[in-house]
């Protein structure tokens, strides 16, 4: 299995999304942690900026128009023109209060965002913060085309990707502190419903996507940690302490290169894991997945680059 790193040039290249028309066929798309947005060539070899959203750029979509859409911790819901690199800011609140942290969305067929806000607490600067706090403060959001934005799910555990059902009966939304994959029904019987699609997962799942295969591809960003679950499961004052210890002395990802994708009924169908040492030790936290054509782009919160696996 052939794994490529590609240097972006900026630390935080958290997600990751591939043209599949257009001029830019082909292309993958990055934003990364000083706020620019990143074009990078099929064969990896050209690096271009091409955006500055002047925030901190998580999850990327393509829009029906040919924009992006961007959800930028820092700024909320926007849209980047990938020709000029105009901005153009769609939603920064829900009912008049700020969102803290808007980190990944879904466009419907009728041009609906479905999208997450990880947090009502914590920002993208204590994200382990949220995730050891266990606050459950997240929220799954729904943006309609005229622009109204309202709450769909809440209470959840560090929401964070979300995708839609291939038939788009049902929106899956990653609760990262508890390693499952909530889901509410937008249609069928169940309509308004929520529901588990995955529960007990390996590690911890940040972005997820749907892949030109068909599936869900979820993102493992570090195995399963014991020590984060038994801080979860003690008394607030203990989590809050932890968590403003010094960097060294908390709970730090382990260093994997992860990636799964299910079938819409929640069957695991590939489990792709690179674990040859010297990639470990040249890249880790995957946060962003893409597959297309049979190549699957990775994302990481923490590294200055992409990276591809050939299936």
């Amino acid at each position: 299995m052939a794994f490529e790193v590609i240097p972006v040039r900026a630390p935080g290249a958290e997600d990751v999304v591939v043209a599949t028309h257009g001029p830019d066929e082909g292309s993958v798309f990055s934003g990364t942690a000083d706020g620019l947005i990143h074009r990078i060539s099929p064969d990896g070899r050209t690096v271009e900026r091409i955006a500055d959203t002047g925030g901190r750029p998580l999850g990327l979509e393509w829009m029906p128009d040919g924009r992006l859409l961007v959800c930028d911790a820092h700024r909320g819901l926007l849209t980047v023109d990938p020709r000029g690199g105009a901005v153009e800011v769609l939603t920064t609140e829900v009912d008049g209060i700020p969102m803290v942290f808007c980190n990944n969305a879904a466009i419907a067929s009728d041009g609906s965002v479905w999208f997450s806000d990880s947090s009502k607490v914590h920002g993208i600067e204590h994200w382990k913060s949220d995730l050891v706090e266990l606050t459950r403060t997240g929220r799954l959001l729904h943006r309609s085309e005229d622009g109204r934005v309202e709450v769909v799910l809440e209470d959840l555990a560090f929401a964070n990707g979300v995708a839609l059902a291939a038939d788009e009966s049902w929106v899956a939304v990653a609760e990262t502190a508890t390693r499952t994959v909530a889901r509410h029904w937008i249609t069928g019987e169940r309509a308004g419903q929520r529901d588990l699609f995955l529960a007990e997962l390996p590690g911890f799942p940040d972005n997820i996507a749907r892949g030109s295969d068909g599936l869900l591809w979820v993102t493992i960003a570090s195995p399963r940690d014991p020590m984060v679950e038994k801080l979860q499961a003690g008394p607030m004052w203990v989590r809050r302490g932890v968590t403003r210890l010094p960097a060294f002395l908390q709970p730090a990802p382990r260093r994997t290169i992860r990636v799964q994708a299910y079938d819409d009924s929640g069957a695991l169908v590939r489990d792709v894991c690179v674990e040859r040492p010297e990639d470990l030790a040249r890249y880790h936290v995957v946060t962003g997945v893409r597959e297309h054509d049979g190549r699957v782009w990775m994302g990481s919160l923490e590294e200055p680059a992409v990276a591809v696996v050939d299936l």
